[in-house]
């Protein structure tokens, strides 16, 4: 069951997606601002002990699952999985109701 979106639908989807990838890129440019800074900041206060790298790691985790999803590479996060669930979802919603009724 394949959905038709009209014109003002296919606008709405089209700016939604152009707002996750801003966002998405907005957060690359943080990460890799503040992270910068990080470096600096210990390099410069306690070189021998490189702390920058942990919040260099888990953020940098974060920044790659929010790649992941805004560009639907990664399958369970896109769209079209989503529709599949909501799909799947509703008719199992109807079946429980024609057996109850």
């Amino acid at each position: 069951m394949e959905i038709k979106y009209n014109e003002e639908d296919r606008y709405y989807l089209a700016k939604k997606k152009v707002e996750n990838i801003k966002g998405f890129y907005a957060n690359l440019t943080s990460y890799i601002g503040v992270n910068i800074i990080l470096i600096v900041i210990n390099l410069w206060t306690s070189p021998e002990y490189l702390w920058f790298f942990w919040p260099l790691l888990w953020w940098g985790v974060g920044v790659l699952f929010h790649g992941l999803k805004v560009f639907e590479i990664f399958p369970v996060l896109g769209k079209d999985w989503e529709e599949r669930k909501i799909k799947e979802l509703m008719e199992k919603e109807k079946e429980n109701k024609k057996k109850w009724q």
